[in-house]
């Protein structure tokens, strides 16, 4: 049963599509939510503006909802698949990550006050959103039954990433303060300070490039290309790539120095004091930030911890980190996509890549990886492009349907996800661009700036059409383990085994030791379920492998 929330000037107001109101204090909204989860029977969703706003004061009062219906990320679906702006009423508002952060205000603020019933305002764009899910809008557009499992696959990852930022990572500030200094040297007496190790490798780099010391801004492109090719380096980028391809003794601890420095900037002391507290880090993840439905960050870097920090995620003792890690998400994806059978098949094993080494499509597993990133990404250079004719005849299917996204976007079309996500069309400039090129006594410059654009647009919905249904793929799974892990009855959310981290296609569950074993069979029985509630009966596995450990470091 829906149940539809609003603030209003004395507490909440809780409707039902029914015509049902009750009107509650807010210290008393947490307890009117408790009640009504613990009808098992029929247990509500709630309706309500935004899950980042609305459960963060749930959670803080003890209180786990099972399911939700978020208005603003359903409306977004809505739209792009209408291809409308959103609702003015439901732009994001983004709330203080503090754990005393008070409730944000209401996102039907549209509604004047004087009346005091925003949640008619709620009750009616609900109704609104429930027919568009239902409707059946014709032949080549997504389905009422897949555009419904897409709003709940994306309501429930919103309630998850709430449960995680609250649950908070497991995390030693100890050891990371540890890491830092093994890495950099001691921490510098004032933040503008160099650490003693990235001092060292600037005047290294300053004496190889014949620099004066002191004089030379490692952290300018501009300055550090100038340098370079004072010293006989033909760099046109301080990309990492590029300097890889010059034969110089200044490159090594310069790329050295480039690394330590993005380690400092992005997860260094200052990180640490902003972002880890009580031991725990806790991620400010935000849900369907991306246009495909990818995940992002509203800070703090959740969805990018390095490699030489993870040490510092640690599990509380009793406690075990369960990492799983979906094997070649995005190339099963396509496989299921297209119904390529042949794919398939090179997929029946956990490594994919493996099988298509086996199946003769390519020599070698680093061709099949780069061959399907070229195929997915549109790579049309270098080792992909040598690859991608054997790929063409091996998997037929699955490349004519990238190709077809490709095309698609080319002609400045809309493509669709599994579930029905839809891609925007390009803008004014672009189809002004098009028409510019099109019109007769178009020059060839005009010509070749509309191709080089049209090209651009392809190789988006070409890789949309995968990524957006592999996001689709890892929100249903993510939602199954949340289900399977959860008891009622077993005390707080923090107290048994709970998501606390989640990066595109990687979870990872805090669980007491003694559960471990549980939580892995949820893990991988919720990544059976997704593949069997996006593709049907499709000959496509979708495995992952689990580690259980108890830092992170230790998972890969």
């Amino acid at each position: 049963m829906p149940i539809v929330i609003d603030r209003v000037p004395d507490g909440v107001l809780l409707a039902t599509d029914a015509g049902t109101t009750e009107r509650v204090a807010s210290a008393e909204f947490a307890g009117a939510v408790a009640r009504r989860e613990a009808a098992r029977d029929d247990p509500p969703r709630w309706v309500w503006s935004d899950t980042a706003q609305w459960y963060p004061e749930l959670l803080r009062a003890g209180v786990r909802v099972e399911r939700c219906h978020d208005l603003r990320l359903v409306d977004a679906i809505l739209a792009g698949v209408d291809g409308r702006p959103p609702e003015p009423a439901l732009r994001r508002t983004v709330a203080p990550v503090t754990p005393t952060a008070p409730p944000g205000p209401t996102l039907f603020e549209l509604v004047a006050p004087e009346r005091h019933e925003p949640a008619r305002a709620a009750v009616a764009l609900h109704a609104e959103q429930s027919a568009a899910l239902a409707r059946d809008r014709g032949a080549g557009s997504p389905s009422a039954r897949d555009l419904a499992l897409l709003a709940a696959a994306e309501s429930a990852g919103a309630l998850a990433a709430v449960e995680m930022q609250h649950a908070g990572l497991p995390y030693s500030a100890v050891a990371h303060d540890a890491l830092l200094t093994e890495a950099l040297g001691a921490r510098p007496v004032t933040p503008e300070a160099r650490p003693a190790r990235l001092d060292q490798l600037a005047k290294q780099v300053e004496a190889l490039l014949g620099a004066a010391p002191g004089t030379l801004a490692l952290d300018s492109p501009l300055e550090l290309v100038a340098a370079l090719r004072r010293a006989g380096i033909p760099a046109d980028s301080t990309r990492a790539g590029e300097l890889r391809q010059h034969d110089h003794p200044a490159i090594a601890p310069l790329l050295h120095y480039k690394q330590l420095s993005r380690l400092l900037a992005a997860n260094g002391w200052a990180w640490l004091d902003e972002w880890v507290h009580d031991g725990r880090f806790r991620p400010s993840f935000v849900p369907g930030a991306v246009v495909t439905g990818r995940w992002g960050s509203d800070g703090g870097g959740a969805l990018q911890l390095p490699k030489q920090i993870r040490g510092a995620v640690r599990a509380d003792p009793g406690w075990v980190l369960v990492v799983a890690d979906a094997a070649q998400l995005e190339p099963r994806i396509l496989a299921a996509l297209s119904n390529d059978s042949a794919m398939a098949r090179a997929g029946a094993g956990v490594d994919l890549y493996a099988g298509m080494v086996g199946s003769g499509a390519v020599d070698s597993r680093e061709q099949a990886k780069l061959g399907m990133l070229g195929a997915m990404y549109g790579g049309t250079t270098g080792q992909s492009a040598r690859v991608l004719p054997r790929l063409q005849r091996a998997f037929p299917h699955a490349i004519r349907f990238v190709e077809e996204a490709a095309r698609a976007g080319e002609r400045g079309e809309s493509v669709r996800t599994r579930l029905g996500r839809t891609s925007p069309l390009p803008g004014e400039a672009w189809r002004e661009r098009q028409l510019l090129a099109a019109a007769e006594g178009a020059s060839e410059a005009q010509r070749r700036e509309a191709r080089s654009a049209a090209r651009s647009w392809g190789r988006f919905t070409r890789n949309f059409v995968v990524q957006g249904t592999a996001a689709e793929w890892a929100l249903s799974w993510m939602a199954g383990v949340r289900r399977r892990l959860w008891s009622p009855d077993q005390g707080p959310l923090t107290e048994q085994p709970h998501l606390v981290f989640f990066l595109h296609d990687e979870l990872m569950v805090h669980a007491p030791r003694d559960r471990a074993a549980e939580v892995e069979h949820a893990l991988r029985a919720a990544a059976a379920d997704a593949g069997r509630l996006l593709f049907g009966a499709s000959p496509v596995s979708f495995p992952v492998t689990v580690a259980v450990v108890e830092r992170y470091g230790e998972a890969k």
